[in-house]
């Protein structure tokens, strides 16, 4: 087994250090780049967060930028939930105490089981996440009759790719197995293949973190393709069989 590893740059190391302990043969090339975006102004935004009831992390970056831009002064009387266990341990890391996903479900469909989350009525609910995320949790949330908004502390992108050169170095390293951690992570790996080597690309192991980018993977013509479950060091772990 050789694993490709796609998260962004600075955020691949938990899974290195796992991958090196097992001597399992891995090559990092990062496919999502993570920039704050101007929402980040404390002045404008610090009323409305003291008058919140629930805050909702999608990611680490969430916890990062969030955190950063109002100097870690969250409101003591909120509620903190997390999507998954590394955003868990962001907060946690900030002295957040913080309710997560289910560990056999850490997304969206997982987080919206919490009991604490079925009865929202006229709750002030922020959901902090990048750019362009995913609208099932805010409309299953409004359906509870939750007042719902969002917080968008980044934005998504692709690096900079020298392409030919990447897709030479990954099969001649002898890339079988790919992890992904995010559905645009396996739109950026998608677009970064050419047509007439999209058929090594289907031979390779695709390791992605939900049933959502499972069926994204399936519906880009992969063959070969786990769900994960979560996007956390010890699921993706388990979905190799280490």
């Amino acid at each position: 087994m050789k694993v490709l590893l796609t998260r962004p740059a600075g955020r691949n190391q938990l899974m290195e250090e796992a991958l090196s302990f097992r001597n399992v043969s891995y090559l990092t090339t990062p496919l999502l780049q993570v920039t704050p975006t101007s929402n980040l102004d404390a002045q404008q935004i610090d009323s409305t967060l003291q008058q919140t009831d629930i805050f909702i992390f999608i990611s680490t970056n969430a916890v990062k930028f969030a955190s950063t831009a109002i100097a870690d002064k969250w409101p003591a009387s909120a509620r903190y939930f997390a999507v998954g266990e590394a955003t868990y341990l962001a907060l946690k890391a900030l002295g957040i105490h913080a309710e997560k996903a289910p560990d056999d479900c850490q997304q969206t469909e997982g987080l919206l089981s919490l009991l604490a989350l079925q009865h929202v009525d006229n709750k002030n609910i922020i959901i902090v996440r990048g750019v362009g995320g995913r609208e099932d949790l805010a409309l299953e949330l409004i359906k509870r009759k939750a007042n719902l908004s969002y917080w968008e502390v980044y934005q998504r992108g692709c690096p900079e790719l020298d392409i030919s050169n990447i897709n030479q170095q990954w099969q001649s390293f002898g890339i079988d197995t790919i992890i992904i951690t995010s559905g645009e992570i396996l739109d950026n790996l998608v677009k970064s293949v050419p047509n007439e080597l999209f058929a090594w690309l289907q031979t390779c192991h695709i390791i992605v973190p939900s049933s959502r980018v499972y069926e994204k993977a399936i519906a880009y013509g992969l063959k070969t393709v786990t769900n994960a479950k979560a996007a956390n060091t010890n699921a993706m772990l388990t979905a190799l069989s280490l």
